[in-house]
């Protein structure tokens, strides 16, 4: 991947030509997607619009002749938190960026691809039918909202997961070329502020209640705060400079407990918003 990085920074040419073949061919539009996220990074805005638009007409292409809007979502949300986080060097405002941006794209789902989502519904609706009949007896009308809420936010959350780890990548790409070791310091120096922090939390626990889509809030609000966890993680980990077995570890068991791990995680960046648990931690001496 570093090989990489480096052929796309010789020149316009070379970062045009990679973002465009690798937006037009099926499951490599993230590849496209972090090549934009660097030239932003390392560039600024006006090169990186020049390069982006290059993989902008395949991503288009996709979108309205394919009926498959991720490569332009992915690369949409990566442009605008890597422009961003070049603007403010905020992981945090980089993040919020990319959630409200999920928002919108969760509002607009329906309206553009009512085919798309009718088709999904239809799927979602028929394996409940077929494998939970029970459950689809209890819900009754219930269930196609409630699948097409499902599918709405899991459309618009899995664009986000993917375009806030291209931006990483991008920005892992930037450091490693050009500033060794300061993508680490950065992701283990993140921490929410208070105030986000309640507003995120907020949002998820009252969203519903104003019937806003659950789901959708749960993606967009818990992204930033799941992050600040799994940087939390890496930031004692590396203030106590344990190996990186313990690392490998903890993602074997974020695999394994799935949704119980992240919640904590969203609970632990909460608490650390307040009370800085990395700050408070003494660092490993020598002997350790």
């Amino acid at each position: 991947m570093r090989a990489l990085a480096q052929f796309v920074m010789r020149g316009p040419l070379q970062a045009s030509g990679v973002a465009a073949v690798t937006t037009a061919i099926p499951l490599l539009f993230w590849i496209g997607a972090a090549v934009v996220g660097l030239v932003f990074l390392r560039l600024g805005i006006s090169q990186g619009l020049n390069i982006a638009l290059w993989a902008l007409l395949p991503a288009f292409g996709w979108a309205v002749f394919g009926s498959d809007p991720t490569a332009l979502a992915v690369l949409l949300q990566v442009m605008l938190m890597a422009s961003v986080l070049r603007a403010t060097l905020s992981w945090e405002r980089t993040l919020l960026g990319g959630s409200f941006l999920a928002i919108v794209m969760g509002l607009l789902l329906p309206m553009l691809y009512p085919g798309l989502m009718d088709e999904l519904v239809r799927a979602g609706v028929s394996f409940y039918e077929q494998y939970n009949a029970e459950v689809a007896r209890s819900l009754g009308s219930d269930l196609e909202i409630a699948i097409r809420d499902t599918m709405n936010a899991s459309m618009a959350g899995s664009y986000l997961a993917v375009a806030v780890g291209m931006t990483m990548l991008a920005r892992w790409w930037q450091s490693t070329l050009y500033n060794p070791g300061g993508f680490r310091k950065e992701f283990h120096n993140f921490r929410l502020s208070p105030t986000v922090a309640v507003v995120l939390a907020a949002t998820m626990a009252v969203g519903p209640f104003l019937g806003l889509n659950p789901m959708l809030l749960g993606w967009v609000a818990g992204t930033p705060m799941f992050l600040a966890g799994v940087a939390l993680v890496h930031g004692i980990a590396g203030r106590k400079k344990l190996s990186a077995h313990w690392l490998g570890a903890f993602y074997v068991a974020l695999v394994l407990l799935g949704p119980s791990l992240m919640i904590l995680l969203v609970v632990l960046a909460f608490v650390d918003s307040w009370l800085d648990i990395r700050g408070r931690l003494k660092p490993a001496g020598p002997a350790e």
